[in-house]
């Protein structure tokens, strides 16, 4: 088991600030959180740190993009992309200021502390404001690969991250690209659309699934704007049948998004879009949310398998 994207992430903004004095952190009391304490000491100059005030936070974030710095927005998604949703629509995205607003510990990462800190709501409400994008890498590469990537994109940006210890699902450099979905594993029997986290279960569920003559074509969806349409409609023409993973509500999100694509294009298969399900949230450990709603490998692999037969 690797690192948590969260270190990675907190070590490449290192990296960029080592060598671009105009890159600058903005965090609402979250440095401890976002592993940013060895930042704030090294590049006292290059943080700002605004205490629990969210709104402000994305305020400040968007004035000091519009200055020409590349400003990393970093917060707990649940308050940034609820408390802050008015500043993200009118202060980032409608003013087009290119800041990075970076969400961490979503999903379900908080757990126990319960639905007032899960963030199950954040694709949708960021789906539904136009001119910003979503990336949610699935491992410690792409998360490298994504803020190296964000920090010269020019334009506003949302970026997820959880907070579990991950798997390197590339053994090298993936080819990243935003807007460009990873193929990890390959088959003709059924489409896996993941993004985030999850994505490792995925890939998991798939080595599970071998071991019953079910091979899948499986991808990490890593960013949700914009989607890469021209990949889901290739493979689904292949396999004729998608399941959509998320650790976000099934509303709203990736199996949403995907649908959308699916009935534009004409393209019909057989299709189901697992996440967390309409209903009160459960409370535990992010693991034991994932697996009540079968979002871990073995779980995930059941369903595959019912879903087929």
């Amino acid at each position: 088991m690797g690192k948590a994207n969260l270190e990675v992430f907190a070590e490449t903004m290192m990296e960029m600030a080592a060598a671009d004095p105009s890159l600058l952190v903005v965090t609402s009391d979250s440095r401890g959180s976002a592993k940013l304490v060895p930042f704030a000491q090294e590049f006292p100059n290059q943080i700002v740190e605004v205490g629990i005030a969210e709104q402000n936070l994305v305020g400040i974030a968007a004035g000091l993009a519009s200055t020409e710095r590349q400003v990393f927005a970093v917060s707990p998604s649940c308050f940034l992309t609820a408390r802050s949703l008015e500043q993200i629509k009118n202060d980032v995205a409608y003013s087009n200021n290119p800041v990075t607003l970076v969400g961490i510990s979503a999903g379900a990462s908080y757990g126990a502390l319960g639905t007032t800190h899960h963030s199950l709501h954040d694709f949708a409400a960021l789906r539904a404001i136009n001119n910003i994008d979503i990336v949610v890498p699935s491992d410690n590469i792409e998360t490298r690969c994504a803020i190296r990537a964000l920090a010269s994109y020019g334009k506003p940006a949302f970026v997820r991250f959880g907070k579990a210890p991950l798997y390197d699902l590339h053994p090298e450099s993936p080819g990243f690209e935003i807007g460009k979905a990873i193929q990890l594993r390959e088959g003709p029997d059924i489409t896996v659309l993941a993004t985030g986290e999850l994505v490792q279960q995925a890939v998991l569920a798939g080595k599970l699934l071998e071991s019953s003559g079910i091979s899948a074509d499986i991808f990490s969806v890593h960013c949700l704007r914009p989607l890469d349409t021209s990949c889901i409609l290739n493979s689904v023409r292949k396999t004729g049948t998608l399941i959509t993973l998320e650790e976000h509500m099934i509303h709203g999100g990736l199996g949403e998004a995907v649908a959308g694509v699916l009935m534009e294009a004409g393209v019909h298969p057989k299709f189901k879009r697992l996440g967390i399900p309409d209903e009160y949230t459960v409370t535990g450990s992010q693991a034991e949310i994932l697996f009540h709603y079968n979002l871990l490998m073995e779980g995930l692999s059941e369903a595959i398998t019912d879903f087929l037969s």
